[in-house]
């Protein structure tokens, strides 16, 4: 609804001023439908996301457990700090430390911080695939109604 919400108002007003339910009622459905199918397929992306990076990191060797544990943090919290982690995987520092260091030389996590201390960790594929459809709708990239 956002991406289209001047549609959505100029139907709303027709719906107070004409009475025009069925056209504002087409549209709602019309976007909760988009709305749904757009989820699902976000989600199928995600699971294969994880499945695919979780095989990523078990060739790792013998840093892969801690890895994955770590890995498994970001899947609930796609943002972490290095305590963070630890609390979340309930490992020690260094095997948290080195876990989030297998990721990122795999190019799953990124450094946010640009720090030595207090540093910010994103699953980087995680939060582009959510982020994705956010912003509204140009004049360019609107679709015709």
């Amino acid at each position: 609804m956002k991406q289209h919400r001047q549609r959505y108002y100029e139907l709303l007003n027709r719906v107070r001023f004409q009475g025009d339910w069925e056209a504002w009622l087409d549209f709602f459905l019309e976007g909760v439908e988009r709305v749904a199918t757009q989820a699902l397929q976000t989600a199928r992306r995600l699971v294969d996301l994880f499945a695919a990076d979780a095989a990523r990191v078990q060739g790792a060797g013998r840093a892969s457990g801690s890895a994955l544990r770590v890995l498994g943090a970001l899947r609930e919290r796609p943002l972490l700090t290095l305590p963070e982690a630890c609390r979340r995987t309930g490992l020690s520092w260094p095997a948290a430390a080195n876990g989030v260091e297998v990721l990122s030389h795999l190019g799953i996590v990124r450094e946010l911080t640009g720090r030595r201390r207090n540093r910010v960790v994103a699953y980087r594929q995680y939060l582009e695939i959510l982020s994705e459809g956010t912003e509204p709708l140009t004049a360019d990239r609107a679709e015709p109604r």
